[in-house]
């Protein structure tokens, strides 16, 4: 029998993504646990969703594709990523599936995809051979189905996640905590009955009509109600998520959004001090910051590529004790090397606890020593050419001191520098630019690269 044609167009980098129900749907899902079954032959698989009205369907879908094809699945429901990459390394499994499009439109869904240890798959191997898979559309005669079952996971993820912190040392604060609609309020939930802390709770009923817009803390539109809470309540700190929660962002008490490249650099120097000599994995598109606070508390920097499968190969192969990503990704080596949004802000609050300091206190200097850009993504038609338009110029105008393409390309100068790589995941050219104290040098550069690339927007 001739399987249908399907699109695989939702086949990423890292991960499946796409619109709902052109380049994802059930037959699709359906036929990517089979694919799954046949190609890793698993015997225990999590399953986990999101908070999307499309998810129940399309993990209903996949669980009787992996079903069908021999393995037992156990069921997480409603939860967030790091919760199946929990499940899948706590637990022994052979691999876990999230269906989620994290930050995506709300027509959009998508799967992230681990096997054992909760390492992930991606365009360098497993990806591949399951799109061909799922294209073929053509498997094996089912083996005698197994059952689904569901997995109480929690309790013993929420007891991972204190063990990161001493509970005793935290103080009673206050902290808006804006879930967004998504997945984060049940976590959050049990945290707080966990902790001394009082949480003023944003947006916390999971809606997968996001009433509100998508959760996306990453544009600025969607910063200020969190923002605002924090200073109309007094709050010590204000926590927003994406959809998924894997990623965590940080409002200090003035409101004051706090860019996820400085929280790289204050978790380094706080963890460093607990475990001396330790590597440290950061991206290549801000580095000063982070690269002088681990070695100012003698650790070891190193650089891997954006994107978190890289991010995790390269803590694997040097035993990283933490890595972080400037996009607000934080992975621990207790956590099997995954990403986590919420050990993050309980590592910080023990921080401000122990120190007695507030947020703002602990990053101000580093704001001022290495003032940023902000990311900034422009749409291009030749995304490549405009790239070396701009290395060439500052060759021409500058002497570098030095350059890398370990991702996109950085140029580095005596007292600035810069990266401009492509999207791993969107048709986008992302530009970040940092100098050693001077944001009028951020803003002079930044300005320059921008009119560069203006010929090929």
């Amino acid at each position: 029998m001739v399987a249908e044609p399907i699109s695989v167009k939702g086949f990423k980098a890292y991960d499946i993504r796409g619109r709902v129900p052109d380049e994802l749907n059930p037959e699709l899902a359906w036929r990517l646990g089979r694919a799954y079954a046949d190609f890793f032959k698993p015997r225990r698989v999590a399953v986990g969703r999101d908070v999307r009205l499309s998810s129940p369907e399309l993990a209903s879908a996949l669980v009787r594709g992996l079903v069908e094809g021999g393995v037992e699945v156990c069921e997480l429901g409603l939860c967030g990523t790091e919760e199946v990459y929990f499940a899948t390394f706590n637990y022994g499994l052979d691999g876990g599936i999230m269906v989620t499009a994290s930050h995506n439109p709300a027509d959009y869904n998508g799967m992230k995809l681990v096997h054992r240890e909760a390492r992930p798959l991606s365009g360098d191997y497993g990806l591949p051979e399951l799109k061909d898979l799922v294209e073929k559309g053509s498997f094996p005669p089912s083996p005698s189905p197994v059952e689904s079952r569901r997995l109480q996971f929690r309790p013993a993820y929420i007891e991972h996640l204190l063990g990161y912190i001493e509970k005793s040392k935290i103080a009673p604060f206050k902290v808006v905590v804006n879930a967004g609609n998504g997945c984060a309020g049940p976590v959050l939930d049990v945290l707080e009955r966990a902790l001394p802390v009082t949480f003023v709770k944003l947006l916390h009923d999971a809606d997968g009509s996001f009433p509100q817009g998508i959760p996306n803390p990453l544009l600025p539109e969607n910063r200020e109600l969190t923002s605002r809470a924090v200073v109309e309540n007094r709050a010590a700190l204000g926590l927003a998520w994406d959809g998924d929660f894997d990623r965590c962002f940080f409002f200090d008490e003035q409101g004051r959004f706090i860019e996820g490249y400085y929280i790289v650099g204050l978790l380094a120097a706080s963890l460093l001090q607990r475990c001396p000599g330790a590597t440290i994995i950061h991206d290549p598109r801000l580095t000063w910051n982070t690269v002088e606070l681990v070695e100012k508390y003698g650790g070891r920097a190193l650089v891997s590529r954006t994107g978190h499968a890289f991010i995790k190969q390269k803590m694997r192969e040097e035993n990283a004790l933490y890595g972080g990503e400037m996009s607000a990704h934080h992975y621990f080596r207790d956590f099997s090397y995954c990403d986590s949004g919420m050990i993050p802000w309980l590592l910080v609050l023990e921080l401000m606890s122990r120190s007695g300091r507030p947020l703002s206190a602990l990053v101000d200097e580093r704001l001022r020593r290495y003032p940023i850009s902000g990311e900034i993504n422009t749409r291009l038609r030749d995304p490549l050419a405009a790239l070396r338009r701009v290395e060439e110029y500052f060759v021409r105008h500058e002497t570098p001191v030095g350059r890398d393409e370990i991702d996109g390309l950085s140029l580095e100068f005596k007292q600035w520098r810069f990266n401009l790589r492509l999207s791993n995941t969107e048709p986008l050219l992302r530009l970040n630019v940092e100098s050693r104290g001077s944001r009028a040098l951020v803003e002079e550069k930044t300005g320059i690269i921008l009119s560069l690339l203006e010929d090929f927007a």
